[in-house]
């Protein structure tokens, strides 16, 4: 049976139309998880270098990829090719373990501007947005992803202030966040499982 060459190329155009939307839909959907949430605006100012080093996460919205885990930390170092090395550490009570993940990060927007994309999961990138940070002495950052269901409170050390997650509470609260669910992580624990380095 002949093909009419005018069916052929019908047929080859559709398929185009469809690779071409398929990857219109991947690129919206990119673009919509490395986007900052709607009205929560990324600090000015920002200090790449001083960023840097170890974070301790002092409260969070929890997911899948974090529950159950106490005294998570999280560390920044550059990568040869400019990005962010992300390296989070936690540990599970219920393995009796610590867990370990490595990410890259790169800015979204200027160098200065606290808007980052993160990548744990192959070529898949979420928002990472700071938009509070203790710009004199960069002793706390508060941090939201893509959406209003990832927010996370960093320090420098295990604990803070409680006028510091006050704060927090408050700004999160009146940018939308669902403070109720709240996980405060514990870092005072009875891990006896190895040290933090033995990681996997």
């Amino acid at each position: 049976m002949v093909v009419p060459a005018a069916s052929l190329r019908a047929a080859s155009l559709r398929a185009a139309s469809l690779r071409a939307i398929g990857l219109l839909a991947v690129t919206v959907l990119v673009s919509a998880c490395v986007a900052a949430p709607s009205g929560i605006t990324p600090v000015s100012g920002f200090e790449l270098n001083r960023y840097l080093g170890k974070w301790y996460e002092i409260a969070r919205l929890d997911h899948s990829f974090e529950r159950g885990l106490e005294a998570v930390t999280a560390e920044y170092s550059m990568r040869e090719d400019g990005g962010v090395r992300a390296i989070n550490r936690g540990y599970s009570q219920q393995d009796q373990a610590w867990k370990q993940a490595e990410g890259r990060a790169y800015f979204v927007d200027t160098p200065d501007t606290g808007h980052l994309k993160v990548s744990f999961f192959g070529p898949f990138y979420g928002a990472y947005v700071i938009f509070g940070l203790d710009h004199e002495q960069y002793r706390y950052s508060f941090i939201s992803g893509p959406n209003r269901s990832f927010l996370w409170l960093l320090a420098r050390t295990q604990s803070v202030p409680e006028q510091v997650i006050t704060d927090f509470r408050q700004q999160a609260a009146s940018l939308g966040f669902d403070i109720g669910q709240l996980h405060m992580v514990r870092h005072e624990l009875p891990i006896t499982a190895g040290s933090a380095d033995d990681a996997q």
